[in-house]
């Protein structure tokens, strides 16, 4: 069974912007037990307020719905806090969780250094 697409539009709009987004919404049929996900992959940053449309957007900031100059900031408010992009995690943290103005987190970066560590420790024996 096949899962038909219905002509009716979810749409979004952004606060202080006239763009818009449409999403196309499955049709499902009480002959069709098996969900879908939307047919439309139209993917935002999820920063408040951002009004990126990543369809044209690198592979990597599409994949982590993070728009370039977003995961470069050193602070973010994303659902009403201030975060920041974490490298490392691919992850909005708190800013309490990085060193600094560092883009990765205190844990993440503990992780590598100590992998550098060993690496480095063995090699001089």
């Amino acid at each position: 069974m096949s899962i038909s697409v219905q002509s009716l539009l979810i749409y979004h709009t952004y606060p202080h912007s006239d763009k818009f987004f449409s999403w196309e919404v499955p049709n499902m049929d009480a002959n069709n037990d098996k969900g879908s996900s939307l047919s439309s992959s139209i993917v935002c940053c999820q920063a408040d307020n951002c009004t990126a449309d990543l369809t044209d957007a690198k592979k990597y900031h599409r994949r982590h719905k993070v728009c370039e100059f977003h995961a470069k900031a050193p602070v973010v408010i994303v659902s009403g806090i201030q975060q920041r992009f974490c490298q490392q995690c691919s992850k909005f943290h708190e800013l309490p969780e990085f060193d600094d103005m560092k883009r990765s987190c205190r844990r993440r970066l503990a992780g590598h250094n100590e992998r550098r560590r060993r690496t480095t420790g063995e090699g001089s024996s």
